[in-house]
């Protein structure tokens, strides 16, 4: 009886934490942030100004050339015309990684993904190409963000410039480093720190610097079921942090010991704990899955 007792109570605090994570992505958060992203658009296109709410929590206006890795993602959804919306980030010319719950939530599916290239903002601008081919990991769980990376394919590639190139990945050494302490940055579409902050017109896209913290830190506030070394934890304290509409973009750092201080990626955003944007955020490690990606990137 004791032991009936025990595990209930494990399974009423597994399912008390795992309410707190956002499962129903697209419905819940990226068809409506998709609306309020082309309806700013839209608005800014007309040259109004409005104010509007953050989407990353303290973030500062990302300059075009900075982040040329950087894609945003129009979803078409199969069941629904609402588009959503997601963040990748660009490997190779014609290869991107993003999170598998992007793609399938649950209960909304992928029909095919417009990748926005070179443009700080989603609705406009940039170089697009469509894609219907997207391979998730063949043991992604959706309940559980686990295993939550894909990769997309594009029909052609695209063209690089000084504001489209891709991003590299981890070295052999880098590999093995768990980036405790690291210092990273996280790119994607959203606004200004307080909400009342009139929009610049040059500029949707933002950055915003995070402190990849311990993962147990992180498990204690978002799944408990999350496998421990393929997740990558950053701390949301102190006012910043990332909404759960930056899905699938990317987290990386700088290589301090290169002569031109290169950056490379280290994390897809997974998932967030909590309604508020301030908590932290789950990555998926790009260090656990490199077999993944280079599979995807080499066929």
């Amino acid at each position: 009886m004791k032991s009936i007792i025990f595990l209930c109570a494990i399974f009423l605090t597994l399912v008390s934490v795992l309410s707190e994570v956002q499962t129903n992505y697209h419905d819940a958060i990226g068809i409506p942030t998709a609306n309020r992203i082309k309806a700013l658009e839209e608005a800014i296109q007309a040259n109004r100004n409005i104010t509007i709410e953050n989407r990353i929590i303290g973030g500062e206006l990302a300059p075009l050339n900075e982040y040329p890795f950087f894609a945003g993602l129009i979803i078409s959804l199969v069941g629904t015309p609402d588009p959503g919306v997601c963040g990748a980030s660009l490997l190779s010319p014609n290869r991107l990684v993003t999170a598998a719950h992007c793609n399938f939530d649950g209960i909304r599916l992928a029909h095919e993904f417009t990748v926005v290239l070179g443009s700080n903002m989603l609705f406009y601008g940039g170089e697009r190409i469509v894609s219907r081919k997207v391979i998730m990991h063949p043991n992604y769980r959706h309940q559980f963000f686990i295993n939550d990376i894909a990769m997309i394919y594009l029909p052609r590639n695209a063209k690089i410039t000084n504001i489209v190139k891709p991003i590299r990945l981890p070295n052999y050494l880098e590999s093995w480093k768990q980036f405790l302490g690291f210092q990273a940055r996280s790119v994607g579409f959203g606004v200004t720190t307080d909400g009342h902050t009139l929009v610049n017109p040059d500029s949707l896209l933002k950055h915003i610097t995070l402190q990849v913290v311990d993962n147990s830190q992180c498990q204690l506030k978002n799944d408990l079921n999350r496998p421990n070394y393929d997740i990558l934890c950053t701390s949301g304290y102190g006012g910043v942090g990332l909404c759960h509409g930056d899905s699938g973009g990317p987290l990386y750092t700088i290589d301090e010991t290169s002569t031109d201080k290169s950056i490379f990626l280290i994390g897809i955003n997974s998932y967030k704990y909590g309604p508020t944007c301030t908590g932290g955020t789950g990555y998926t490690r790009v260090t656990s899955y490199m077999h993944f990606i280079a599979l995807h990137l080499n066929n």
